[in-house]
């Protein structure tokens, strides 16, 4: 498992009976997270203190009990990225710290290949991995299918420093943008894709990743130019094992590109439990 390291404006303080206790810059959030089956003693008064606690519905959804003093919007940063955060609904804040792990190895890939990189960021969510690459001195392709994500991936690049920087903000479905990019000829050298494992794009098309999966991969694969660096595939879906998304990869985009593959699970450390916290996988091709 790749964990973060040195994101000192985000932790994961405990994690216990369903939940997460969770500082983000100064804030104190209990969130659930369906990972967390056991259950012990809180012993963390942070648990008792929270600045805001998101409750599950039984009927679906949920919904944030703001306890004390939770700005409406605050920034939290990661080396020199900075993003803007909200509660928001599905108890999300507008990040997935775990994802700091690819950040830091997109412009890791992005600064060794030591030429202008062009970057295909789908399902791209509020623009970390985008700002991660403008950072980086890539030009980045940033697509969603939320208007208003597409929004605070905007903000979030002017509190980073890189909104003048080269970039298209596109609001699109991805695969419907994926097949006229293959029409129009355009190519990619690096493709980060995070697709969610059920969602609706701008039109109310309907999204299941299982059943959908093989297609974008086929289609996307089509966008790498031949001297391409990466390609990062995030999966949030628990049904699909390191291992089918390792065989996915390589047989619907890379097939003989030289270079290497790999599955990871990418967690977070749990501060008072001594353990990592699995959040997802992260399958990786790098020239």
């Amino acid at each position: 498992m790749r964990t973060v390291e040195g994101f000192n404006d985000y932790e994961l303080i405990d994690a216990d009976s369903g939940e997460r206790l969770e500082r983000w810059g100064d804030i104190i959030l209990i969130r659930p997270d369906p990972q967390v089956i056991w259950s012990g003693k809180r012993k963390d008064s942070r648990w008792h203190n929270a600045n805001a606690i998101y409750h599950r519905s039984a009927s679906g959804g949920g919904y944030w009990e703001k306890l004390k003093n939770v700005p409406d919007v605050w920034s939290v940063s990661y080396g020199d990225l900075t993003f803007r955060l909200k509660p928001m609904g599905f108890k999300h804040t507008g990040l997935f710290p775990e994802q700091a792990v690819n950040w830091s190895l997109a412009e890791e890939l992005i600064k060794k290949a030591n030429r202008e990189v062009s970057v295909l960021n789908l399902f791209a969510y509020t623009g970390a991995a985008t700002i991660a690459c403008l950072k980086a001195g890539a030009k980045v392709t940033h697509v969603d299918a939320s208007k208003g994500m597409v929004q605070w991936a905007k903000e979030n690049a002017l509190a980073s420093g890189v909104a003048d920087k080269n970039v298209r903000w596109l609001v699109d479905d991805c695969l419907k943008f994926v097949k006229r990019e293959i029409r129009r000829g355009n190519k990619y050298d690096a493709i980060i894709m995070d697709p969610p494992s059920y969602g609706r794009g701008p039109n109310g098309e309907v999204w299941k990743l299982e059943q959908q999966l093989a297609e974008l991969l086929g289609e996307t694969g089509k966008l790498l130019s031949d001297d391409a660096i990466f390609f990062f595939l995030n999966s949030y879906t628990g049904g699909l094992s390191p291992t089918i998304l390792n065989y996915m990869v390589k047989r619907y985009v890379t097939g003989d590109r030289e270079g290497e593959i790999f599955t990871d699970e990418i967690g977070l450390h749990v501060t008072n439990k001594g353990i990592s916290l699995p959040c997802g996988n992260t399958t990786v091709w790098k020239r």
